[in-house]
């Protein structure tokens, strides 16, 4: 069996780009994260301490949200680093961060780094 904590559709609005403007004024940012996780025991004692708090990982990605990157990709490692310090129980997961409004002449919903570890 394996177990995943999933967070969906978290939007913020972070100072992410290659160029200085973009990162002066900002863009909306959609992010998707699941992380696989060994929560067996939560499941059998209802214990907080047992599992992976989503809370707490909502906290990871805002945080490293907020700071400026050039890269979409770096902060994508940070993050991806973040929660294997958090949660070394963690036996890896997908992250995408999309970015809504790409600088890119032409019709586009958004851009987006994958990443699955």
């Amino acid at each position: 069996m394996n177990t995943f904590v999933e967070l969906r559709k978290i939007r913020c609005y972070a100072h992410h780009g290659i160029s200085e403007q973009e990162r002066k004024v900002g863009n909306d940012f959609e992010i998707y994260i699941k992380v696989k996780y060994p929560f067996f025991e939560a499941m059998e004692t209802d214990d907080l301490n047992t599992t992976l708090n989503y809370a707490t990982l909502y906290e990871i990605i805002y945080r490293e949200m907020s700071v400026p990157s050039r890269l979409l990709e770096h902060v994508a490692g940070r993050i991806v680093r973040a929660i294997q310090t958090e949660f070394p129980l963690s036996e890896g997961g997908i992250l995408r961060i999309s970015k809504q409004r790409p600088p890119i002449s032409g019709d586009i919903e958004g851009a987006s780094v994958i990443v699955e570890w």
